[in-house]
């Protein structure tokens, strides 16, 4: 679209170096001298950019789904008063849909010799490190008839961290916890569980938990309490493959299996097990190992946060290897992967029992909540093929983990929204039965 008037001078003018106009605009000017001096003065007056000093300030990490703020500060050195359009440029991925424009650009007035702060508002819509690209200034004049203009980098990351939107289960599971830690009512005995305290024996009380010495150094009958063993050893491993890239409704299957993995950190960390992570496909994404309890959240969700599927087949006899140096002696290895069949049967069934042999091994994974959908599907041709296909997949899926439950694993196999608490639940029931 053909521009007129001062748009068309200012464009021109705003994308020519000094002292160089388009041949169409130099026939003009040399007609019209008084507007060619004033444009010339204009242009020599508007400050200039290559001199501009930029530092910038404010947020360094932010949660997925929540707004960070970064603060530019402009210096203007020069004699001259510095009348700029400015923008900061950010990686769309940055921004809200349908406000990229908007919320980069600035408009400021900065005298000689003074600094103005100018604040970027950023809403990421991914994971990952955002990087601030480069900085376009361009300086008017005072009568706004030319402008200078030029590009600066000024570095800065944002990471931006994994929502964590699965800690709302967080307070349900930490109260199972405590009924199994002995703090309210609810006392359970298993293989793996030490011996707590004694009271008096209630009616219901199993009587395996009598105590007979205590019983008979005093008038009433005397029942031992028990609670879970503290400082277990659990290692995290997350499979980063293809199979983690797949979509599972508007969410990435690795992004369930983080969030489902923060949950687990979490109720573990409280009941005074250890925990480590291990990313791995064909080679260590990413390594927590011997934080404490109050470190290992924060460092699990700054270490994850970067973390992208690669596009390669996992390679399952390194990713057993590096779970085995991970966990030197008995551990619960948690194993976020795919259930598909062709990765299991041919990857991981072969080398699963190197694990099993010496931990306990849960395996959790994604499943698709369209495909129960599918297989309820009836009423046209259309739909009963889609149950069809739907039921058959599901059937895959439970031979898989039928499968794994031979080797010795334990399965959880839930949708998106479903995954974490139900891990965490699988890893209470672990405890509380004394297998870890």
């Amino acid at each position: 679209m053909a521009l007129t008037g001062r748009t068309a001078l200012l464009a021109a003018l705003g994308s020519l170096p000094v002292g160089i106009l388009a041949p169409s605009w130099a026939g003009m000017l040399a007609v019209n001298a008084p507007l060619s001096l004033a444009i010339l003065c204009d242009y020599a007056l508007a400050a200039p950019v290559r001199t501009l000093q930029f530092t910038r300030t404010g947020d360094t990490s932010v949660r997925l789904g929540e707004a960070a703020e970064v603060q530019l500060t402009v210096t203007n050195p020069s004699r001259r008063k510095l009348r700029a359009h400015l923008r900061d440029a950010w990686p769309p991925s940055s921004w809200p849909t349908g406000t990229e424009q908007g919320s980069s650009r600035h408009t400021l007035a900065v005298p000689a010799g003074e600094r103005r702060r100018l604040t970027t508002f950023l809403r990421p819509t991914r994971r990952g490190d955002r990087r601030a690209e480069r900085i376009t200034v361009r300086s008017f004049g005072p009568m706004g008839l030319a402008a200078r203009q030029g590009n600066h980098q000024v570095p800065w990351t944002v990471r931006v961290l994994p929502p964590f939107t699965s800690r709302k289960h967080l307070p349900s599971r930490l109260a199972r916890l405590r009924e199994l830690d002995g703090r309210t009512s609810v006392l359970t005995r298993g293989e793996g569980t030490e011996f707590d305290s004694l009271r008096a024996y209630v009616p219901g009380d199993d009587t395996r938990s009598i105590d007979w010495r205590a019983t008979a150094r005093q008038s009433a009958v005397a029942v031992r309490t028990w609670r879970p063993e503290r400082d277990r050893h659990v290692l995290v491993v997350l499979d980063t493959g293809r199979t983690s890239a797949g979509r599972v409704g508007d969410v990435p299957r690795l992004d369930a299996s983080l969030d489902a993995a923060l949950l687990l950190t979490a109720l573990a960390t409280r009941a005074g097990d250890r925990v480590d992570l291990l990313a791995y496909d064909r080679r260590i994404r990413a390594q927590v190992h011997g934080r404490s309890a109050g470190e290992i959240l924060p460092a699990m969700v700054n270490a994850l946060a970067p973390i992208e599927p690669a596009l390669v087949e996992t390679d399952a006899r390194g990713l057993v290897a590096a779970a085995l140096a991970g966990a030197p002696r008995r551990s619960l290895i948690v194993l976020l992967t795919s259930l598909d069949a062709a990765p299991v049967e041919e990857g991981l069934l072969p080398v699963l029992r190197r694990l099993t042999q010496r931990h306990t091994v849960l395996v959790a994974s994604v499943a698709d909540p369209h495909v129960e959908l599918m297989a309820g599907a009836r009423g046209t041709v259309d739909a009963v093929y889609e149950a069809a296909a739907g039921a058959q997949a599901h059937a895959r899926r439970l031979r898989t983990a039928e499968q794994l439950q031979r080797h010795g694993a334990v399965v959880v196999d839930a949708t998106p929204d479903n995954l974490a608490p139900a891990l965490a639940d699988a890893y209470l029931a672990l405890k509380g039965a004394g297998r870890l």
